[in-house]
């Protein structure tokens, strides 16, 4: 009822004036539109000025109550017959037909309507692409998004992704963040149906990345924190990937690390970044490692070194690095890990069991359920020699070996662990005193507990 008295009245207003609406101040043009939509260029010349104001008058006021039904035939006027006299036509237009194809009943109605929605955007390109706000560029982007969002039956949207990257090459640094987002989304998609896109995922990743990082740095960019959130997903999608590895991140990074040597933030970036894809062994790492580790000592950089410590085979400064982090950490099972990993170290390259056990110990303070510590100082006991000089009680540390390889089974979850604890206890079972060991040794009772001396220090039960 409201949309036929509006026409009735502007329709008046012509016929009362006899030079009609075409022959008023052009100022008066644009008060039916948004203040975004304010440009009258172009007019098309097969129906008259007035008559296009009153078309958009219309829809843009029945689109503004989201009455999209009285919307969409001014609309459709206004587009068919006056495409270039003002933008509203098409950022109404979207709204419209994003309704419209919300109301299809079947795939024909689907599809026609996304058809037109598609060739709106071109349309708008032709009457409005040199516009100074919102170029060509902007518009494709848009139009991608919206091929995203409602094409049916693309999985990898082709299409879309070369709008994305024709919008962000033109665009630069003023990008819409969901269009940076979902062209690297699509780049990554195509990149896992077709391993070839690989170098191409690895250059769209680049140019996304230092998009971001030009806007995270623009004190006048309104949307920095979420260009940083995306950019965490994102570097962390990189990193999973399997496109990149050490080579082509030393190759990303060398320079920018160099350039960042006193930016925290950036720095522990990096780590992050590496730490995922595993690459311990790069030169970069550690410069930004020991970098990091100046600035603001953390448990991650303090990690950083002592990975680089340990692979160039500083053994004594990879433990003191591991100590530093596990002290530096609130995180009970990053203190076992790391705690266990100077364990490591002890037992492996420095052949010392009694420091190794103790570290093993302190870990499992922190992660009781880390079965691995157990399986450590089982396999430590089984391999001591020299406790004992008689053979029989020699074998006695295989007795307190298995006790640990039974307690990783039973505290630890992870199914690895138990089968690896079983091999560990088959092997060594295999080498327990037998019943007539037993038997003439009276120190020895079957069943009964027996104290293993030396550096073990345990006290087992005593079993053929």
């Amino acid at each position: 009822m409201k949309t036929k008295i509006t026409i009735l009245f502007l329709m008046g207003l012509i016929l009362l004036s006899p030079k009609g609406f075409a022959q008023k101040d052009k100022k008066d043009k644009t008060k039916a539109t948004d203040q975004e939509s304010t440009s009258t260029q172009n007019p098309s010349k097969q129906v008259s000025d007035s008559m296009c104001l009153i078309y958009i008058s219309l829809f843009n006021e029945s689109a503004k109550n989201k009455q999209y039904a009285d919307a969409y035939g001014p609309w459709l006027s206004a587009y068919n017959e006056c495409p270039g006299a003002n933008k509203v036509i098409y950022t109404r237009g979207r709204e419209i037909l994003q309704w419209k194809l919300g109301q299809a009943k079947d795939q024909t109605s689907y599809k026609e309507t996304f058809d037109e929605l598609m060739r709106m955007y071109d349309k708008r390109i032709q009457y409005f692409g040199d516009d100074s706000r919102y170029p060509t560029p902007w518009i494709l982007g848009v139009k991608a998004l919206d091929y995203i969002t409602y094409v049916k039956g693309d999985d990898l949207k082709k299409p879309a992704y070369e709008w994305l990257e024709q919008s962000i090459d033109g665009m630069k640094e003023n990008s819409e963040l969901e269009v940076l987002r979902q062209f690297m989304m699509l780049s990554y998609n195509i990149y896992k149906a077709e391993p070839a896109h690989a170098e191409k995922f690895i250059a769209d990743y680049l140019k996304v990345n230092e998009i971001l990082e030009a806007q995270i740095n623009n004190p006048e960019f309104k949307y920095s924190e979420l260009a940083r959130q995306i950019k965490q997903g994102l570097d962390i999608m990189f990193a999973q990937s399997g496109a990149a590895d050490c080579k082509t991140l030393d190759e990303i990074y060398k320079s920018k690390v160099s350039q960042n040597i006193s930016n925290l933030e950036y720095l522990n970036n990096v780590l992050d970044f590496y730490s995922r894809i595993g690459c311990f062994d790069s030169q970069v790492y550690f410069q930004a490692a020991i970098a990091a580790h100046k600035i603001q000592p953390t448990a991650a950089s303090a990690n950083a070194c002592a990975e680089m410590s340990y692979k160039k085979k500083n053994f004594n400064q990879a433990i003191q690095f591991y100590e530093e982090a596990a002290n530096l950490t609130t995180n009970n099972n990053e203190k076992a890990d790391y705690l266990y990993k100077i364990a490591q170290i002890y037992y492996s390259e420095l052949q010392n069991y009694p420091k190794a056990r103790d570290y093993a110990r302190k870990s499992l303070e922190y992660n009781p359920n880390n079965g691995s510590a157990y399986l450590l100082i089982g396999i430590m006991y089984a391999n001591t020699k020299g406790i004992y000089d008689d053979p029989v009680l020699a074998k006695t540390v295989f007795w307190a070996a298995v006790d640990k390889f039974i307690k990783a089974k039973q505290v630890d979850p992870d199914p690895k662990i138990k089968e690896e604890a079983d091999k560990l206890i088959q092997t060594y079972s295999r080498y327990f005193p037998s019943k007539e060991d037993i038997f003439f040794h009276p120190e020895l009772e079957e069943g009964k507990s027996f104290y293993v001396g030396g550096w073990i220090g345990e006290t087992t039960i005593c079993r053929p």
